[in-house]
């Protein structure tokens, strides 16, 4: 007989055993060791993405947070709150009614993303703009058409130092497509469609609101492979080390500089003036063939001649003004 299979005598004296319990049955051991998944909401970014994505925004974060604050003229913090994977569902819940809702594209290839703007922020900036101290309404209101419009200008540059913050990881061409106050209406994105939710607190004075970028995960899956931080920090180390000695020179000749020519100077008036008309004479203090003074950002740098190029007005360069000359012209000012 094999040697797994019992006899009959061992099968009677297993069951008497039993029966009488001088022998316990064998319990199942359950171990801890499981982890718990919700397929409702899958897990579609990992913990590295999620961290990158964080690093990413917040240098945006710092970046925009320095745009506000000279464009205001108040201080103004954004700092990166959170940034988590959920549902496209959960978030449009989670939003007060009313808000601001820009819908973005970020390039072909990504399709749309969303910049969330809540009231408390809005209005906020939209008092600033329009002369007041920063206060919010009594009540909370649908945005006007010429809110709206500021608030797009805003918007728009919001996106514009997103796409340099991104950068390193994809060239976003970052386009508005529409913007709704309603995010109950706004389905741009199904709603079981996971997003990645960067969410920001932003203090404009003493005001406190929140700003959430929302990424749908079928945007982001392109740039999957390239959301790490060692290709971001990378990316940022190549383009630093493309530079050449000459780009600064050549990067800070690109601003413009108000330049201009003045033909003479002469006192009159003030009755004089408000009868000025078409035809009289002014004399000038300049004696005929003497150099005109050209001013750069309103101070007269060179001595110029006045002429002609083909049918345009324009002044020839003779001599530089001295340095000298400069210092006691601005002390006498």
């Amino acid at each position: 007989m094999s040697k797994d299979a019992l006899t009959q005598s061992e099968i009677d004296s297993l069951i008497n055993a039993i029966s009488s319990g001088d022998l316990e049955e064998e319990s199942e051991q359950v171990t801890d060791d499981y982890q718990a998944y919700d397929f409702r909401r899958p897990t579609k970014f990992s913990k590295e993405q999620i961290r990158t994505l964080q690093i990413i925004h917040e240098n945006y974060a710092r970046v925009m947070g320095n745009y506000l604050t000279s464009f205001l003229r108040v201080p103004v913090k954004l700092q990166v709150v959170s940034v988590a994977q959920v549902s496209y569902e959960e978030f449009v819940f989670s939003l007060p009614v009313p808000t601001l809702m820009t819908i973005f594209n970020m390039s072909k290839k990504m399709g749309v993303a969303m910049l969330e703007t809540n009231p408390t922020f809005v209005f906020t900036i939209i008092d600033l703009l329009f002369g007041g101290e920063g206060k919010q309404p009594g009540k909370i209101r649908e945005l006007t058409e010429i809110e709206l419009s500021v608030m797009r200008q805003i918007n728009e540059k919001f996106l514009d130092n997103l796409s340099y913050a991104w950068k390193g990881i994809a060239q976003l061409e970052l386009q508005i497509e529409s913007m709704d106050t309603n995010p109950q209406f706004n389905q741009v994105i199904a709603s079981s469609e996971t997003v990645a939710l960067v969410t920001f607190s932003a203090t404009v004075q003493n005001v406190q609101g929140f700003v959430n970028l929302c990424f749908p995960f079928v945007g982001l899956e392109h740039v999957l492979s390239s959301l790490t931080a060692q290709h971001w920090f990378n990316q940022f180390q190549q383009n630093a080390s493309k530079s050449k000695p000459g780009d600064l020179e050549k990067s800070l000749r690109k601003p413009e500089a108000d330049v201009k020519a003045v033909l003479g100077k002469a006192r009159i008036t003030l009755d004089d003036f408000l009868q000025i008309q078409e035809g009289d004479v002014l004399p000038l203090r300049r004696r005929r063939g003497e150099p005109l003074e050209l001013l750069v950002e309103g101070k007269p740098i060179f001595k110029v001649q006045p002429g002609l190029r083909g049918k345009q007005l324009a002044v020839k360069i003779i001599d530089r003004i001295s340095e000298e000359r400069n210092k006691a012209g601005d002390a006498n000012g």
